[in-house]
């Protein structure tokens, strides 16, 4: 199917000779297919590699932006295909009609699983194929046990000795040091258990933070979940510091120590695909706080045409980010997705021809065809000082996790000015704060007005969930406030559509599903450059961009609230009319 694929995209245009060569050569040498080679490279999306295959095979495409990646929750569907099949196979059943049972699967082609199929069945089989990605998705929330988390919790009624987990083997971690959460040990120990519980629940539902701490009378469990915490079944008070001791070891932390804040990490196989997680261990009041965060790269877009530019947005930015030399900064509070964009953007823009480098603080996203620098400030590797080294590694393009100091910010100048492109992040409010907070840092006006290719910010709002999302109209006074806002046309109503968030057990109550970015980008004019060397006054900066036509965070919000993407309150809550 791997050979076959590369001569059906050259076939339709989507892949040239020379993309065809290293594909395979990439397979051959990571032992990978061909196909994830074509997708890691950026040669074609994951959904245009399953759709060339549909088109080819002349088998139905699945997914869930067409609605037919939708499993039938009424027809037992988990009884004829379980999922420990669905899994190692990767199949989604669909539904049943009559005799006949449609299928999602990632090879139409692989005769012997739909053979296997209509065996275990006893129906005809119709197939369709699905991506990979979306495939997992599926299988994650057609068959999670919502229930598992209390299931758990409930059964640990015996207090647990937190001294015990210093004496128990780690019976479910491989040679590799990896947690393994598809393996179950019905020996392990009840905090053991307890503690996958928690993990498991926590990627099912999309988590990006587990916090466990203990207060006076309570133990509180929150997950993170598309920005807000939503309290998940506790454990009980005295299986905590087990708990905790539990993830220390994984960790490779000091059980011990109890006075001090430390950070570790660990890694989870779980449903064919590798999971970070970052601890962090706070002593506070009442015991120890825990807060875990879930790096699932299997859930990272790195597709700018996802991301959530509008079109001249997204223009902008590409045009900016493939000059020859220059700085690009992009603002945002802590977590608000700067390292998904940028690289993102670095993937778009790779090609052999240059050299491209990193300095990061972590390391978030391993990036083929980049070279990757972690710092380390412990052994004098910050921001200024690697940039420096940088310098003499011949590069071409410049990726600076952040921008904290003057050092750094004067290091990042010095490489725009003797040719490079620089791409670096910043913490302020709105895109053109950059400009005074570079200048307090040391940047002098003249220089960086010659230099700054490009100022963008972002925020992250919830999308809303495509099964329970029902139909809303706003007031007309909003209306209003949405065309005025939004620089939208009155007259092109007719295909606005509003929605609000209800809430269904597959967005787990919630009514929202994921995430996006909004943006606002500011490409420097002549008039905003002579802004900066002359007066540096914000506000005429402001009035410059508005009338260069970009959009700012909320007019874009606004946008997708017109498509029915997100609601109202969504952008009010995260964006101000000035911004």
């Amino acid at each position: 199917m791997a050979k076959q694929l590369s001569e059906i995209l050259m076939e339709q245009g989507t892949l040239d000779a020379e993309q065809v060569k290293r594909a395979q050569l990439y397979s051959k040498q990571n032992n990978v297919s061909v196909a994830e080679a074509i997708i890691k490279f950026g040669f074609a999306s994951e959904e245009k590699v399953t759709a060339a295959l549909s088109k080819h095979f002349s088998v139905p495409y699945a997914s869930k932006e067409n609605g037919i990646l939708v499993p039938e929750r009424e027809q037992n569907l988990q009884e004829i295909i379980p999922e420990k099949f669905a899994r190692e196979n990767m199949v989604v059943p669909l539904f049943v009609e009559e005799t006949e049972l449609a299928v999602a699967v990632l090879d139409p082609t692989n005769v012997f699983l739909l053979e296997n199929i209509k065996m275990m069945s006893g129906k005809q089989v119709q197939p369709f194929i699905a991506s990979k990605s979306q495939l997992l998705n599926v299988i994650d929330s057609f068959y999670s046990n919502k229930n598992l988390l209390e299931e758990v919790m409930n059964e640990a009624a015996k207090p647990v000795d937190a001294a015990a987990a210093t004496e128990e083997s780690d019976e479910d971690v491989d040679v590799s040091g990896y947690l393994d959460l598809d393996k179950v040990n019905p020996n392990s120990s009840q905090y053991v258990k307890q503690v996958n519980a928690i993990l498991r629940q926590a990627i099912t539902e999309r988590t990006s933070d587990i916090h466990l701490e203990m207060f006076d009378e309570r133990v509180s469990l929150r997950f993170r979940i598309d920005g807000s915490l939503y309290e998940r079944t506790p454990p009980a008070k005295e299986s905590v510091n087990a708990i905790i001791s539990r993830i220390k070891i994984l960790s490779k932390l000091d059980i011990a120590e109890k006075r001090l804040p430390q950070d570790g990490s660990f890694t989870i196989r779980y449903q064919n695909r590798s999971i970070e997680v970052r601890v962090s261990v706070c002593p506070a009041v009442y015991g120890e706080k825990l807060v875990l965060r879930i790096l699932d790269k299997g859930t990272g877009e790195m597709n700018v045409d996802k991301l959530g530019f509008e079109p001249e947005q997204k223009k902008a930015f590409l045009e900016a980010a493939n000059l020859p030399h220059g700085l690009i900064f992009l603002t945002g509070p802590t977590g608000s997705g700067k390292s998904t964009t940028l690289n993102a953007v670095l993937t778009t823009i790779r090609t052999p021809e240059l050299n491209f480098m990193t300095l990061e603080d972590p390391v978030e996203y391993k990036l083929a065809g980049i070279s990757q620098v972690q710092v380390k400030p412990a052994i004098g590797l910050t921001f200024a000082a690697g940039l420096r080294s940088f310098l003499r590694q011949d590069p071409d393009v410049i990726l600076v996790g952040e921008v904290r100091d003057n050092e750094t910010a004067e290091a990042c100048l010095k490489a725009a000015l003797t040719g490079h492109l620089v791409l670096s992040t910043l913490h302020t409010n709105e895109a053109l704060g950059a400009v005074p907070r570079l200048i307090d840092m040391g940047m002098e006006p003249f220089l960086l007005a010659s230099s700054l290719a490009l100022v963008a910010a972002q925020r992250l709002v919830r999308m809303l969930c495509p099964y329970c999302k029902v139909p809303h109209i706003p007031d007309p006074a909003m209306l209003a406030r949405i065309i005025q806002e939004g620089h939208l046309n009155p007259r092109d109503q007719n295909s606005w559509t509003f929605f609000k968030s209800v809430g269904c057990p597959r967005c787990f109550g919630t009514g929202f599903a994921g995430r996006r970015a909004i943006y606002e980008v500011y490409r420097m004019s002549e008039e905003m450059r002579n802004i900066i060397y002359k007066t540096q006054d914000l506000v005429e900066l402001k009035r410059a961009a508005v009338r260069s036509g970009a959009l700012n965070l909320r007019a874009n919000g606004w946008r997708k609230v017109i498509r029915g993407q997100t609601t109202v309150d969504e952008i009010l809550s995260i964006t101000t009319a000035d911004e």
